[in-house]
This record gives C-alpha cells, structure tokens and sequence, in this order.
C-alpha cells in the first residue's frame, strides 16, 4: 500500500493519539473506535495475512519487538513493500506503543497511517501488503531472579531504570559493541560511564567524542590523529580519539550526526580495529571497546539513506533503551533528592517535598537533565519555576536546607579536604610530586593541607 502524498495530522480518539495522512478515495474509512487500554505484560506478532503468512513472534524478555526485512529484526518479514526498518512495539502500562520508523508504505490501523501512537493489545497493522496482529503472550512476565545492581550515578526505581542498571549488568561482562538510545536529556552518557566503569576496561580511559559538534573538517583528525604537516595548521602530531583509549573505551555521542561520508572510516575501524592517521602512513592497532549513543533511531536515518546499514548492524550489536523522564515519575523523588545531595550536601528534599507533585506531573520534554536545572533554580531563587507564567515560592521549613551559599561553602570544603587526603596518600606525603600532580602551585597546596590540618 502506498502512502499518499499528503501532509499529515494528528487525530486523538480516547486514550490513543494518532499521527495520520488523509487517505484517498480507494482506501476504505474505517472509523476507529476507542477500547480500554490494559497493561501489556509480553509482546507478541502474529502475521495474520501476506508472504509470512503463520508466522509468530514472541520475544523472551518480550519489552520491545522491531519488523522489517533485515534480518536483524526480530521478525523478518519477505513482503517486498516493507521497509528493511519499518517498525518497532514497545510494551507500556498503558498498551503497546508502536513507532513507524519512517518506512517507505507506512504502517497503518484501518485507513489511518500512523507514526506514533499507544493501541490496545488485539490490534490489526497493516503494513506493505501484510496484516499482522498484536498481541500480549501472557498476563504475566516473571521477574528476574535477582533484583536490579546498584550503580552510582544511576538513580531511579522504577522498573524501566532497574532493567537498564541490569543490561549494564549484563553487558559489562562482554565487550561488544553497545548501541545507547534515548531522548535528549535522558543521561545516556551516565549510562555509559557506568557500562564503562562496570567493565574489566575500567582501568583504561574512556574517550568521549560529540560527533554533533564536531567540524566535518576535522572530523577524521579528531577521531584518528593526524600527523605533523598534514594538512594547513598541523603544526605537531595528534593523537586521535581511539589511540587515547586503547585498552579503554570509546563513547561516540550522538552518533547520528555523524557526516555520511564519515561513515566508511569508522566501520573500518570497527572491522580491522586499526586505523591511519591522518597523513600517516602505517596502520596503528588498538584494542578498545565502541559505545554509541543518539537520540535519533538510526534504523529511520538508515530507511531515509543518511546512516550506512553495515555501520548500523556494527554499532548495534547490543542497545540499551533508556526510557524518558515522563514514562517513570516514580524517579522523580529519588533523582531530585540526589541532585539537592550533590549540589547542597545536604540528604533531604527540604522545601522542595512540597513540589513533588508539581514535578511528579511535568511532562519534563527536556529529561534528567532538565529536572536537574529545575532544581538548581529552585535552591538558588527559593522558588519552583516549570515553565509558568507565575514561579511558585518554595515554603522554608525549619532546619531543612541551609542557603545556597552556606551549603555550597560546606561542599567545597569537603570536597578540598577529600580530594587532598587522596592526593597525599597517593604520593606518599610528597608535597613537591603532589603539587605536580595536581597541577598546582606548591606554596598553595601546603596552604590548604595546613588549613584542613594534613600538614603540620
């Protein structure tokens, strides 16, 4: 079924959004009628009509299910009109969220094309020439034997964080490549700091390289080295991204902004793990492990012709999904406690418990990383600002959290007096090697050390 060429809308019917094109006069107009959504505890497909007749899917950990031709797909259809990439299910508490990934023919329920929405388990697609049929394998899904690791820096309890903190778990022992996806904000370089710091690489060094702000000049240079004379302003050698982390870790931040013409270097690195400096002429090996993370689905851009397959099946050897801030408000709570902790030192939410609510109900477009600049403003200015026309005044409590300036002063404090006490114990009670390694100026170090007491 070809998709008509028309700008799209956006019908909403119940608790179910669709984003649809107007049809044409020879599809049928099949009115869609709102059903009570359910929880779905495991996805399952069954191809109801089309080539692949019969056949069914039903993943184990049965979160999250992707259709189209390739072969990486969980079901691989041989329907010429869907797309390599054409579809992903997810399961949420409020139905079965499916996102068309930008294929060529669309995915459709009854007349209505749609991009995104939330529908009930017992839903008909239609997608190319096939009719598949989704549905939920079973009213309930075991939970895993053990709970959730702890990981620092990863905070949250609801069960989508807990099943990352678990992929990290699992996925720190091997050392594929690893594809990290979620919306801007979501901390997907917290994600992988932890898949790092979790791995036997933790002892090498973890590079990161934000391919979204990168020249596509300098793209080659930064990521490979260049040597001297090279090119105009090359006046000494660099060393490159995957050099600096060999036996470590390399994190390509937003991968998807990656130039296409870029693309052919870097899957040979992947495939050879040895690359070329820019003017050099002997190939250098390196041994280190590859992370990706975007905010964009590659398997769309890969659909639309802007990212290479090949590259794609080598980044995405394994992917971790970090759910956004609006799909698990229980982390609300624990995330603001421990941003008020970080910035303050203080373990209590003070003020800010009575504005759980009103951040337990913002949609936070922006994430993590958005609530955490809330909260920041919040201690700052004494007043909760989410956007409204009207600030909404914190009211002080007693003995809860003490003033910005006091708070900060007491972390800084604690901070110098930590950090020092490492570094002397570190150089053996050198002061000289301990000013080198702190890159600072010796009478200043001595200074500090007396004013916390480690020097006499």
């Amino acid at each position: 079924m070809s998709a008509p060429n028309r700008h799209d809308s956006c019908l909403c019917i119940g608790r179910v959004s669709y984003y649809s094109s107007p049809v044409s006069d020879d599809v049928p107009r099949t009115r869609l009628q709102p059903r009570a959504v359910r929880m779905v505890h495991k996805l399952r497909v069954a191809v109801e009509a089309g080539a692949d007749a019969g056949a069914v899917c039903a993943p184990e950990d049965g979160a999250s299910l992707a259709i189209g031709t390739s072969e990486d797909n969980a079901l691989v259809l041989a329907d010429p009109a869907v797309s390599r990439y054409h579809l992903e299910l997810r399961r949420t508490a409020a139905g079965v969220q499916l996102v068309d990934l930008g294929s060529r023919n669309g995915t459709w329920v009854g007349g209505v094309r749609v991009e995104r929405a939330v529908v009930p388990a017992g839903t008909r697609l239609k997608l190319g020439d096939t009719t598949i049929i989704v549905d939920d394998a079973g009213s309930t899904v075991a939970p895993p034997a053990s709970d959730a690791p702890q990981l620092p820096d990863l905070v949250g309890e609801s069960e989508g964080i807990r099943e990352v903190a678990r992929l990290i778990h699992r996925l720190a022992r091997v050392d594929s490549s690893v594809l990290i996806q979620g919306e801007t904000g979501v901390g997907k370089e917290v994600i992988a700091r932890a898949l790092h710091e979790a791995s036997p690489r933790r002892t090498g060094e973890l590079v990161v390289v934000d391919c979204g702000s990168m020249p596509a000049t300098l793209i080659a240079s930064i990521l490979f080295g260049h040597e001297k004379g090279s090119f105009t302003g090359a006046d000494q050698r660099r060393v490159g991204a995957f050099e600096r982390a060999n036996g470590g870790t390399v994190l390509l931040d937003e991968i998807g902004e990656l130039p296409l013409e870029v693309q052919p270097s870097l899957l040979g690195v992947l495939e050879r793990r040895a690359f070329t400096r820019v003017g050099g002429a002997s190939p250098i090996s390196v041994d280190v492990r590859i992370l990706a993370a975007t905010h964009r689905d590659l398997r769309a851009e890969v659909n639309a012709g802007k990212f290479r397959a090949d590259l794609y099946y080598r980044l995405a050897v394994a992917k971790i999904m970090i759910p956004p801030l609006r799909e698990r408000a229980e982390d609300i709570e624990p995330l603001a406690r421990h941003f008020v902790q970080k910035l303050t030192g203080v373990d209590e939410l003070g003020p800010l418990a009575s504005a759980l609510s009103a951040l337990r109900a913002h949609p936070w477009s922006g994430n993590v990383r958005e609530l955490r600049n809330v909260i920041e403003a919040a201690i700052v200015m004494g007043e909760l600002d989410l956007g409204g026309d009207h600030p909404t005044p914190l009211a002080q409590t007693p003995g809860s959290l003490q003033p910005y300036r006091d708070a900060r002063a007491a972390a800084l404090t604690r901070f110098e007096a930590d950090y020092l006490r490492d570094l002397i114990e570190r150089t053996g009670g050198n002061a000289s090697e301990a000013a080198r390694l702190a890159r600072m100026d010796r009478p200043y170090l001595l200074t500090l050390l007396r004013k916390h007491g480690l020097r006499s």
